[in-house]
């Protein structure tokens, strides 16, 4: 039985495992016929020309987790941002774990997804939220929301905002050999709230795990929203990571997708205006090495005038690494005074590293000022010489230019012990130990 006919044979023991309402059960019931139609994805699709899941499909995953696996605070406290005070939203091979946990209802939710659609208190904001922005014309997105029940509930009210940055982290530790886990994340964010999260997925250990995520991301008027992706994941790791986010007059998202490891890691972004004065912003630094293969596929469809988005993706490739980028801007014949902004830049540092980048713009609008741009190439050969003319051997000097290329993204992080966090990572990711607060 192939992972597909497993899925769909897999949907009726889901349901009876879980508690759900009758709505709920009829948009899993739908999606779940639209991916029985779709299937997965192949490089047909013009949109996964240049990437391909079908090793992935040949593996027996579980749909389902075994036996519960603890884990002690000290084994995974690496993984989160402890440098700092934090709400934790933790997950142990799909199953929600309260010891490793902070969740709060003082004032703003910051819970369970599974407890959303469950109980009656939060059924109001699941009715008008669940499922409206995701796009149903996406077969992953699709097949996650058939099996969605576990993932990350955060709502924040009127004018108000957490006292601490959210962290949604996910451990893979290989009591179950092979796991698709799916986590669906709902978060509404109403007027003049703001709200900081970061989202993390982890497989511990040699464990196979294929995510399949979905997020949906509301922004109301005047609210404010800060999401860092990590990617860090091992080799045996892979993610296909869908985000759609709506925003309304004023708001303005921001999101940081910082891909630095993991086998096959494909990040859809997918912003909708809905709204004037609007912000939007994507930023990237991929770090791709050995046989990574990087996706990043973007989307921001301005419905609106006097909106903005600004897109800057850098990616640095190694080895047989490969890096893709397709990023897309839609500006619809009333959004006039619409400053849309595109820019992916790569290094390539070995021969045997590629890059495949389709910058897009599709402008029905005639007042505007859209521009978009990709560069590809390799370390200044002459800035090389000139630092270890200084006395830095050449695997700092190289490190540095590469700091340097990225920075624009890097200095953008907001918060401080997050931006130490990153450009720790990258540090590793490098070989190096030099300190970038330079």
């Amino acid at each position: 039985m192939d992972l597909n006919e497993k899925l769909l044979s897999s949907f009726i023991a889901f349901e009876d495992k879980v508690n759900v309402n009758d709505e709920v059960h009829e948009i899993r019931t739908a999606a779940l016929k639209r991916f029985e139609q779709q299937g997965f994805p192949t490089k047909k699709l013009e949109a996964w020309k240049y990437t391909s899941i079908q090793s992935l499909l040949k593996k027996d995953f579980s749909i389902f987790p075994g036996s519960k696996c603890a884990l002690e605070y000290p084994q995974v406290r690496q993984y989160f941002l402890h440098e700092t005070e934090t709400f934790k939203i933790v997950f142990v091979d799909g199953q929600y774990s309260s010891f490793l946990s902070e969740t709060t209802h003082d004032g703003v939710d910051v819970c369970l997804f599974s407890a959303a659609i469950e109980k009656p208190k939060y059924k109001h904001i699941v009715d008008e939220y669940f499922n409206k922005v995701a796009d149903q014309k996406d077969a992953l997105t699709n097949l996650n929301t058939a099996f969605a029940n576990e993932g990350a509930y955060i709502f924040i009210p009127k004018s108000k905002a957490p006292v601490k940055p959210i962290e949604i982290v996910h451990f893979a530790t290989g009591a179950t050999p092979q796991i698709l886990l799916q986590p669906r994340n709902l978060i509404v964010v109403e007027e003049n709230a703001e709200v900081q999260i970061i989202e993390r997925h982890q497989s511990l250990g040699g464990v196979e795990a294929f995510t399949n995520s979905v997020t949906e991301i509301f922004a109301h008027k005047n609210a404010r929203v800060d999401y860092y992706k990590f990617q860090n994941d091992t080799m045996n790791a892979s993610i296909v990571d869908n985000t759609f986010i709506e925003q309304h007059d004023t708001s303005e998202v921001s999101v940081h997708t910082f891909s630095l490891g993991g086998a096959l890691v494909r990040n859809n972004l997918n912003f909708y205006q809905r709204g004037s004065h609007i912000n939007s912003i994507m930023k990237g630094v991929t770090l791709g090495s050995e046989r990574q293969h990087i996706d990043h596929y973007t989307l921001v469809h301005h419905t609106e005038p006097d909106c903005e988005s600004h897109q800057d993706y850098k990616g640095i490739y190694d080895d047989r690494s490969v890096g893709v980028f397709n990023g897309k801007i839609i500006v619809d014949k009333i959004a006039q005074k619409t400053n849309a902004f595109q820019q992916n830049n790569n290094l390539l540092i070995s021969d045997t590293a590629t890059v495949n980048t389709k910058p897009q713009l599709e402008i029905f609008a005639d007042d505007v000022r859209c521009s978009h741009g990709c560069t590809i190439g390799q370390l200044d050969e002459d800035a090389l010489f000139y630092l270890q003319s200084r006395g830095i051997p050449k695997k700092e000097a190289a490190a540095l230019l590469m700091y340097a290329f990225a920075n624009n993204v890097l200095e953008s992080v907001k918060n401080a012990a997050l931006s130490k966090r990153v450009k720790d990572m990258i540090a590793e990711k490098l070989g190096v130990k030099i300190g970038f607060d330079l």
